[in-house]
């Protein structure tokens, strides 16, 4: 007589869990998690960088629209997603200051980003678990947060932590989807969500799009039919493609201003390779991967496939959509994404920041292993002999990772190189901002007022009601000041100068700066994250990661209403380099795409910018005036005798 398969009743477990299998692993999650937000806790922080999305955010909330400065259509924030986060977190709380809000928020994502992570490997593991006494423990995951990077970026304000329960999410999500069991959640609510979270990735970053792109060809290779593939398009597609559209029109590019300001495209493996080694120097990432990859490979081996399974498929399913829609190929997946990512970072040179891009990369390798189970013999699938060796093995595996971690959690990090800004140009962020501000935990603007200059900034704006433009001087306790033009004896002051009293700083540090002064003030960087001018320039060969991008102040003094003479301008800067610089302007190319960014948005700017953003994307301008004056082909203004000798 021929057995009927088991149907599974509504509220069962697809798995039956011994409850052993069940506790460990939720015991598992509970005390990492914990052990991660009390590690980040006491490494709390918010970045200069991540100041620079809340400028943005109180742009939003007055009005301005997404803008860094009003009247100027930049995109000086990576993450889309965490900007409009941030703002909602912000409007729903209110008087709470947006810094809290910051905190808050990158902390509870972060830890929901790892608790993901490791019920997404244990119910990896589900299958070969039925019925059998094992304990799930953590391995991966107490791997990441043993590192004292990952700890740091928990709090730090950028996006870091939002990436973090991306990952997770789409980690979890895609082991449910390629459980071959009865009850798998294959309706099409599930595939939509599915396919909207795995498009959500360029949002998350950009360079996401690389793991949710994957994720969605997956997804419509193991589709069944037609309007299914459809169902993938449009859930996981019309997000994305709506806000590059909306991106093309309104800044009038094709990529977050950020990426243009760092060329995202360009290629600096020599640098990659060093951040590599920096990340891996202290704390000796290779142990764990010597232990990881073998507990991983014997996880791997002793995994049990239950033969119960398999008339769930279809038998027109289709063979090489059964091997996409997998577990194995979901593990391939998610290995493959992360060295995919690690590789896009070294071969655009890293960052400025110590470990942090490669942190997402390495969450994504320990995906598979981020908890581990060890099964009691029971002489089911081997003998017990066989059975106590596997869990022998994997036992002393797990107790070398175990005290790595506690090495690891302890370690000193870059040491004496942490905050000094050597050759590499990388650094400890978190302890260089609190050794600069006095500060062990930097959480708020105000808090940045220590920083050299920061004080002084907002004296020399209150000294200079007309007006004007503030440049970095050598000395950390002032500012040098170009006055706003006043308008000759007789002319029009409609004709030449704002009525307005305007004020600009040109500075490095946008995020301190742009959150320590008002709205009014035009907060931009030679760099270009927040300068549609400098974003415009070409990187430097041998420049600082993160900053290989030297706007000169000549230009600054160029595009706005100051005195471009002397005695206005410093003496250190050259009138004529000025002068070239504001006939340079004058380029129709360069005035193209700063009305791109400026002019008044109506719906015919909109459709100008989105046809023209290709080439507004590419354009790049010299960062000399006279040369940029010769590439354009407009002829030299006549010199400007030097000041007279004292």
């Amino acid at each position: 007589m021929r057995r009927r398969p088991a149907v599974r009743r509504p509220g069962r477990p697809l798995f039956r869990y011994h409850v052993w299998v069940r506790v460990s692993l939720w015991i598992s999650v509970a005390v990492v998690t914990v052990l991660f937000g009390w590690g980040a806790w006491q490494r709390r922080w918010i970045a200069d960088d991540g100041l620079i999305v809340l400028r943005t955010v109180r742009n939003l909330l007055a009005g301005n629209g997404p803008v860094f400065n009003q009247g100027e259509r930049v995109e000086a924030n990576t993450s889309t997603a965490w900007t409009y986060l941030m703002y909602l977190g912000s409007w729903v709380g209110g008087p709470m200051r947006m810094e809290y809000v910051a905190l808050a928020l990158a902390l509870t994502l972060s830890l929901l980003g790892v608790g993901l992570l490791m019920l997404g490997a244990g119910r990896l593991y589900a299958p070969s678990l039925r019925g059998r006494r094992a304990i799930m423990v953590p391995a991966g995951a107490l791997a990441y947060i043993a590192l004292p990077p990952a700890r740091d970026f928990a709090t730090s304000g950028l996006e870091s932590g939002l990436t973090l329960a991306y990952l997770g999410l789409l980690w979890w999500m895609m082991v449910c989807w390629a459980q071959p069991v009865r009850g798998r959640p294959d309706g099409p609510v599930f595939i939509g969500a599915l396919a909207f979270v795995a498009g959500f990735s360029v949002l998350v970053r950009p360079e996401l799009a690389l793991m949710g792109g994957l994720a969605l060809i997956m997804m419509l290779v193991a589709a069944r039919t037609w309007r299914r593939r459809a169902l993938v398009v449009v859930a996981g597609g019309f997000l994305p493609v709506a806000y590059e559209i909306f991106r093309m029109g309104y800044y009038g590019l094709l990529v977050p201003g950020t990426a243009l300001a760092k060329d995202a495209a360009g290629d600096k493996w020599s640098q990659g390779m060093v951040y590599l080694s920096n990340f891996n120097a202290p704390y000796a990432l290779w142990v764990p991967a010597v232990l990881l990859l073998p507990l991983g490979a014997l996880m791997a081996a002793a995994r049990r496939r239950p033969s119960f399974l398999r008339p769930v498929l279809s038998p027109d399913y289709g063979r090489f959509a059964r091997a996409v829609q997998s577990p194995s190929a979901v593990v391939a997946f998610v290995l493959f994404s992360g060295l995919l990512q690690g590789f896009y970072w070294i071969r655009q040179g890293g960052d400025f920041m110590h470990a942090r891009v490669l942190l997402a990369p390495l969450f994504c390798l320990l995906a598979p292993v981020a908890v581990v189970p060890v099964a009691v013999p029971d002489g089911q699938d081997y003998s017990r002999e066989t059975g106590y060796w596997v869990a022998g093995a994997a036992s002393a595996l797990w107790l070398g990772l175990a005290g790595w971690s506690l090495w690891a959690a302890n370690s000193p990090g870059m040491g004496y190189d942490a905050t000094h800004v050597t050759y590499s140009g990388i650094v400890d962020e978190r302890r260089f901002y609190a050794q600069a501000t006095g500060r062990a935990h930097p959480l708020t603007a105000a808090d940045y007022l220590d920083y050299p200059r920061m004080a002084a900034v907002l004296t020399a704006l209150d000294n200079t009601p007309e007006g004007a433009l503030l440049l970095p001087s050598g000395n950390y306790i002032q500012w040098d000041l170009v006055p706003m033009a006043q308008p000759a004896p007789g002319s029009n002051p409609n004709d030449t100068v704002p009525q307005k009293p305007q004020h600009t700083v040109f500075f490095t540090n946008l995020g301190m700066l742009g959150m320590n002064v008002g709205l009014d003030v035009r907060v931009i960087d030679q760099i270009g994250l927040a300068n549609p001018l400098a974003q415009h320039t070409e990187r430097l060969k041998h420049g600082r990661i993160g900053h290989d991008k030297n706007l000169f102040p000549d230009w600054v003094i160029a595009d706005g209403p100051w005195v471009k003479v002397y005695p206005g301008i410093p003496g250190y800067l050259d009138a004529n380099w000025v002068a070239q610089a504001v006939a340079a302007l004058k380029c129709p190319e360069t005035q193209a795409v700063l009305s791109s960014v400026r002019a008044p948005m109506t719906l015919h700017r909109f459709v100008s910018n989105a046809v023209h953003s290709f080439e507004f994307t590419r354009y790049r301008i010299d960062r000399v005036p006279l040369y940029e004056l010769a590439r354009c082909g407009l002829p030299v203004p006549e010199a400007i005798p030097p000041p007279p000798r004292e």
